[in-house]
């Protein structure tokens, strides 16, 4: 197994391994690089549905999706698809998955399956870097806030997807979510602090209102998506990607209207998060 940085803080590139037949020592060697950089993109692969699910099992538990389309065959399988004819897009926007749960994913494994002849790339910011580089008034500051996450105004009949080409798409219209979590938390294996904001769930600061919230929200989003902070995959045929759903925020880029695009996402279970 060869790994390459794609950037300076996040993500790698790996190379001469197959997931589907990898063994205890390998898996152990991708968990403790992913605790290191954040997202890998895996190159070359050979994985079917059902070695896609093995892969996933053999890291806990599998967190279903109440949102997206479930693939027909494999419940466990949500499709994160964009047709022909849709402008829409799923996660088009910076985001962390599930931070709505009580508990929120550990991570996500995205297998390319159907891919535009160009774009949809992802892009992925750490949470880890832009941490440290935050000024100490402001570690202090977000050391003491709370946040309210929520799926509600994304996913509800009135919600952001209603209006879109995309709404018929998706399911779980009229469940309520709800969850509070520190600002910043401690990653369980490596230890470090990591802000725990994102663009799509997050409702308001605990004691604050919306509009305060924003203030803040767009200034960290500003600052953590800057160029240095970020890597980008170039999906490929036969690319999968695992990223860390703590420690970092993704989004996918929607320039390829009149093509198809469909991707496999398992979503592993996590922990309870602690404050940093």
């Amino acid at each position: 197994m060869h790994i390459k940085p794609m950037s300076e803080f996040v993500g790698a590139d790996v190379s001469d391994m197959q997931l589907a037949s990898i063994d205890a020592g390998g898996l152990q060697t991708i968990k403790a690089a992913l605790a290191q950089y954040g997202v890998l993109h895996f190159h070359d692969q050979e994985l079917t549905p059902e070695q896609h699910i093995a892969f996933a099992k053999s890291w806990g538990g599998i967190d279903l999706n109440n949102y997206f389309p479930l693939n027909e065959n494999y419940p466990e399988i949500a499709e994160v698809r964009k047709m022909e004819d849709q402008t829409t897009n799923i996660g088009g926007g910076w985001h962390t998955d599930h931070s709505y749960d009580q508990i929120p994913a550990m991570g996500s494994i995205l297998v390319a399956r159907e891919l535009p002849p160009s774009g949809g790339d992802t892009e992925f910011a750490t949470m880890a870097a832009t941490y440290d580089a935050l000024s100490p008034g402001m570690k202090a500051f977000l050391h003491a806030i709370k946040v309210h996450h929520s799926a509600d105004h994304i996913y509800s009949p009135d919600g952001y997807y209603a209006t879109t080409d995309m709404a018929a798409d998706l399911r779980g219209q009229n469940l309520k979510t709800g969850a509070v979590h520190p600002a910043i938390i401690k990653h369980p294996v490596s230890g470090r602090p990591l802000i725990f904001i994102n663009g799509a769930f997050v409702t308001h600061f605990e004691g604050w209102t919306p509009q305060e919230t924003r203030a803040i929200q767009n200034y960290l989003y500003e600052f953590c998506t800057q160029d240095k902070f970020t890597c980008r995959i170039q999906w490929n045929p036969g690319s999968v990607a695992i990223w860390d759903n703590r420690s970092t925020w993704h989004t996918a880029h929607n320039d390829y209207h009149g093509y198809r695009r469909v991707m496999h996402r398992i979503t592993l279970s996590g922990e309870a998060l602690e404050a940093a």
